[in-house]
């Protein structure tokens, strides 16, 4: 199928269903307003995701050669890409049925779901420097207003006016970025900008590699690389639980695929510049992340910051993305991307679910939670273990694919700072787990079971069966993402 085409599916899919979903908010029947609104955003992503999943079976099936057009590039890769977010989406939108049911702005709320998570998918697809940019504001525009939909709540408030700062201004250092790439190549089409590079010595200009450093920066404010990361905290601890889902699970991914689209395939003449900072991003986002998680006592924060930790081990991968090492370090990226998307979700989705049924967050609140919440906590601790490397949980291989990249790739300082982390990290998830399954409620927290809300409970079965499935049957997402690396050429 032609990039035109399918790039049109998407957006006609997305644009109709969301304000459609959007124009609901106008209905003074809030039962049939938020019914609607549901069922209506599910149909949306279940459409795309029949798009998504056609046309990567054709691909691996058939094998025929990616479609390009100047602005999108339809290959393996986007489609893997594409088919992350948006179970990222599936899973939030229907966890928000029990967690964000009473909001009377719940219309809005899918509505501007479904526009993030078109820009996503433009950006899975977008092979122009120009489209990037317009992709990635369609995407964060939305995400910004979700962060701060809470406006009784002065953290949410607050979280919303720094998650928008910092992305405005991430947005103008890639502009200044792409605006120096124009002026030294004469395009912003990427594999234009390869040939440019290929056929001169531009790349030797010292603002080639300004231009460079400010798509470092840029790209790194989009996805939390330190010390880049300082917004992340906030905006998942003050947004609603199930956005922080959104956001660390979804939004964050969307910037690895083009940081492999403008790194790996516009700027290799410049990888000994670009794997070096890699590589120092990486060991700095993995330590900090996980040092500041330690001395957390929200859970979302706790998580908000290995999120900035599991950053670090992708980076990994990017800072030996050159041979020898290239295409397992590539597939490591993308194993890894998949993996914590899935159990990023999950560890969000399950505090959402306990902050929707006791309206805590705290550490301590968790404390004997199996008994009240046992299908939530036994989610939550599965996603924890996998989330720090345990096998034979999904976690555990893909973390495994990037330390033997890096070993590959004659890092293997950077692989064994890895595993360092990863057991540093043990102490914080296990911490989480003690209370769960350990320690003893006090005072006011002492409680029987209670009833966990049905929708979220079913939706991290399911999270839990892929983290286990794909850790038992690691190639499942293993041979999808060597299928989209090898798509690359």
């Amino acid at each position: 199928m032609s990039a035109d085409i399918v790039i049109v599916d998407y957006a006609v899919i997305f644009t109709v269903g969301s304000l459609f979903v959007a124009s609901l908010s106008l209905s003074k029947r809030a039962t049939i307003r938020q019914s609607l609104a549901f069922y209506a955003s599910l149909v949306v992503l279940a459409a795309s995701l029949a798009i998504t999943l056609l046309n990567l079976s054709i691909y691996l099936l058939f094998e025929p050669k990616p479609s390009y057009t100047n602005l999108f590039h339809v290959d393996p890769l986007s489609y893997f890409f594409a088919l992350t977010v948006q179970i990222v989406s599936l899973l939030v939108i229907l966890s928000s049925k029990n967690y964000m049911w009473s909001d009377r702005n719940l219309a809005v709320y899918f509505s501007l779901l479904l526009f993030s998570t078109l820009g996503m998918v433009l950006l899975s697809f977008a092979a122009d420097l120009l489209m990037i940019v317009v992709a990635w504001e369609l995407m964060g525009i939305p995400t910004y207003v979700l962060t701060g939909l809470r406006k009784d709540n002065p953290f949410s408030n607050e979280a919303a006016i720094k998650y928008f700062l910092l992305g405005a201004f991430s947005s103008g250092i890639l502009l200044y970025a792409i605006s120096l790439t124009y002026g030294l190549t004469g395009t912003t089409n990427l594999i234009a900008v390869l040939q440019a590079l290929q056929t001169s010595a531009i790349h030797l200009d010292p603002l080639t590699l300004l231009t460079l450093a400010l798509f470092i920066a840029g790209f790194g404010l989009k996805m939390s690389v330190v010390p880049f990361h300082m917004w992340i905290p906030d905006a998942y601890e003050g947004a609603p639980t199930t956005i922080s889902a959104f956001l660390s699970a979804g939004t964050k991914k969307a910037g690895f695929v083009v940081a492999i689209r403008v790194f790996v395939v516009a700027l290799p003449f410049l990888s000994v510049n670009w794997t070096t900072a890699f590589a120092i991003l990486a060991l700095a986002t993995m330590t900090l992340g996980n040092v500041a998680a330690l001395t957390q006592r929200s859970v979302p924060r706790m998580l908000a910051y290995s999120s900035i930790a599991q950053a670090g081990y992708i980076l990994i991968g990017f800072a030996v993305a050159t041979e020898p090492a290239k295409t397992l370090a590539l597939i490591g990226v993308l194993f890894h991307v998949f993996n914590h998307a899935i159990m990023q979700s999950s560890a969000f989705l399950a505090v959402a679910a306990v902050d929707r049924t006791t309206g805590r967050v705290s550490l301590d609140s968790f404390a004997s939670l199996w008994r009240r919440m046992p299908i939530t906590s036994f989610a939550l601790a599965v996603s924890l273990l996998a989330l720090a490397g345990i096998p034979p949980l999904n976690g555990f291989w893909s973390k495994l694919v990037l330390f033997a990249a890096a070993i590959q790739g004659e890092m293997a300082w950077l692989a064994l700072a890895g595993v360092l982390n990863s057991a540093l990290s043990l102490g914080y998830y296990a911490w989480v787990i003690k209370r769960m399954y350990i320690d003893e409620p006090t005072g006011s927290m002492e409680q029987g079971k209670i009833s966990e809300p049905p929708v979220i409970s079913a939706v991290l079965l399911v999270a839990t069966a892929i983290i286990i499935v794909v850790g038992i049957y690691p190639s499942l997402i293993y041979d999808l993402a060597k299928a989209a690396v090898l798509a690359l050429g």
